[in-house]
């Protein structure tokens, strides 16, 4: 059974979209994270930090799930993180209402034990001198190391950024960030030029129009599936690297082959949590429709066409 190690935020949301708002829910990048990668049979832990006013109905939503929250540290007397955020009619567009850091100000991550040999690490977007902090604590340098972060450390830490970047293995950002990373606006020349600083995959994520995975000189396309309804973005683009994670996790397999079926994957999971808000959608799911949904991924991409 592989091992993933997810670090990244579990956290409390409050969101407002064209369909509805919430007062403050369970969220978080690696909360995301974990319950898309737990549909696959893996062994997997969070390393995190949150107050002593968080829940433990949601400690023991991703315990039932058999995320190990051994390394999720309570903070007697803090807060935990919050964000707070509205989204346009293109759900593409959002703007920040409030983000509180609280008991993140601070995180020094401990990486357990038996964690410290894991064959994948997923760094969920923090601060990139906590992403460092736990690359250093790798007793062996895991078979894969996936980051995820945003435009907001490009602008405040990019030299600590760019050193994350150089250990990595793949990075998955969406387009904009791509741009802005790279200085490119063809999406394959920023994929090139991100290449060059030391990622051997580059994951670009389009939202509703799919994503795109490159390597060297290969690259795939996974569509995203049409949706009657879609109540909240917040967690897609983490879900969708907990479900790219948690497939590679299980199958042990690399290959860049075996990363096009990784992508069908995270996107399949990404579908069903812009479903409802916060994790909803996601706490309910269950395999028979995750299978169903990846029948319709493939009746969608699958063609047979002669040439001449």
């Amino acid at each position: 059974m592989g091992k993933l190690l997810i670090v990244g935020t579990v956290a409390f949301d409050a969101i407002e979209t064209p369909f509805g708002k919430t007062d403050k829910i369970l969220g978080g990048a690696a909360t995301f994270i974990g319950l898309a990668a737990s549909n696959f049979e893996i062994d997997s832990a969070i390393v995190s930090v949150v107050g002593d006013d968080f829940p433990d109905k949601h400690l023991k939503l991703l315990t039932d799930r058999k995320i190990d929250i051994s390394a999720v540290e309570i903070v007697e007397g803090g807060k935990t993180f919050f964000w707070k955020g509205k989204y346009m009619n293109d759900l593409n567009v959002r703007e920040t209402l409030d983000t509180q850091l609280n008991v993140l100000a601070d995180f020094k991550p401990v990486v357990p034990a038996q964690y410290t040999e894991s064959e994948i690490l997923m760094l969920g977007n923090l601060h990139p001198n906590v992403q460092l902090g736990v690359i250093d604590q790798m007793e062996t340098k895991p078979a894969l190391t996936i980051l995820d972060t945003m435009n907001f450390w490009m602008d405040n830490t990019p030299e600590e950024l760019k050193e994350v970047i150089r250990k990595v293995d793949v990075i998955t950002i969406n387009d904009e960030e791509a741009r802005q990373l790279s200085g490119e606006y063809s999406l394959v020349n920023a994929a090139a030029k991100i290449h060059e600083m030391g990622p051997k995959y580059v994951v670009i994520k389009k939202g509703e129009h799919g994503a795109l995975l490159f390597h060297n000189e290969n690259i795939f396309f996974a569509p995203a599936l049409p949706l009657k309804e879609i109540f909240d973005p917040t967690g897609a683009g983490d879900t969708f690297a907990g479900g790219f994670a948690g497939y590679l996790a299980a199958s042990k397999d690399y290959s860049f082959e075996n990363m096009k079926n990784a992508v069908i994957h995270g996107s399949n999971l990404a579908s069903f949590s812009v479903e409802k808000f916060g994790t909803e959608r996601m706490e309910t799911l269950k395999k028979t429709e995750i299978n169903r949904r990846l029948q319709q991924f493939k009746d969608l991409t699958q063609f047979d066409i002669k040439l001449a």
